[in-house]
């Protein structure tokens, strides 16, 4: 089973790393050429029948994934849950969904229309969940989208996959902090989401949270090419909720300005 799962995540990573070259250049500046644990992969869909929230968690829990925390995002219009596998060496998996019905009839037309393009045997394909777009959306429409959710533009840019990646603080060698791991990056001429402050949390929460800016990457519309922000890369530092036992869950305010590390109008 694990076999499988790591399978899964070195599929996810490859797919992100074409789209965030960056993220590897992180690697190598806080893993000096040593294994870095990995916190948490995050994933967004829409909560529109084949894609919902459940559809990709199928794919996790088939590996021994369980949910255990639910979120909710009031001004994005979001809602998320997160799942955890018995291994705590695995990573963390948390899927958000866009609450299509709270926005405009013209976002939600736009977003009907991509949804009916998927073929719904793939949504349960092996590949599915890094197989990005599977419709043919236009720059305008991207636009429009934009102008109520970034985060429907991006998926309407980017699809199905990993969204980010998650460095483990905890389990890095040569850092006691997350300031240290912040401070190492904009050395290298890492740029970081400032939105709510560098550091999202507190120990009082049991969980800071970073992350770069997304890289850009030319998407492909059914009109032209434009550069978008593609993904980013994010640093979660826990704490002891008791004596030997790191929090494992996530905090609703500060993923909340973590989602904007993708924003495309900064």
């Amino acid at each position: 089973m694990s076999q499988q799962v790591e399978q899964l995540f070195g599929n996810l990573w490859n797919d992100y790393i074409k789209l965030t070259p960056s993220a590897a250049k992180v690697h190598q500046v806080l893993g000096q050429g040593r294994e870095i644990i990995n916190d948490h992969v995050a994933f967004r869909t829409f909560n529109i029948a084949p894609v919902r929230l459940q559809a990709l968690a199928d794919h996790f829990e088939k590996l021994g994934y369980e949910a255990k925390g639910d979120y909710e995002f009031k001004a994005k219009k979001l809602v998320a849950k997160h799942y955890e596998h018995e291994n705590p060496e695995l990573p963390k998996v948390f899927i958000s969904e866009l609450l299509v019905e709270e926005f405009s009839p013209e976002l939600q037309s736009i977003v009907k229309k991509m949804v009916e393009q998927i073929e719904p045997s793939a949504v349960s394909a092996e590949n599915f969940l890094y197989s990005g777009p599977h419709w043919q959306v236009s720059s305008e429409e991207y636009e429009q989208l934009l102008e109520e959710s970034e985060y429907a533009a991006w998926m309407a840019a980017f699809g199905f996959r990993a969204n980010h990646f998650t460095v483990s603080v905890n389990y890095l060698p040569d850092y006691q902090t997350l300031e240290q791991v912040n401070q190492k990056l904009k050395d290298e001429g890492f740029v970081l989401n400032s939105s709510g402050g560098e550091i999202k949390g507190s120990p009082e929460v049991f969980l800071e949270q970073s992350s770069t800016m997304a890289d850009s990457y030319p998407v492909s519309f059914s009109d032209g090419t434009k550069e978008i922000p593609s993904c980013f890369y994010e640093f979660a530092k826990r704490y002891e909720i008791e004596p030997g036992r790191l929090y494992t869950g996530f905090v609703a305010a500060s993923a909340d300005k973590i989602f904007e590390s993708t924003n495309a109008r900064r």
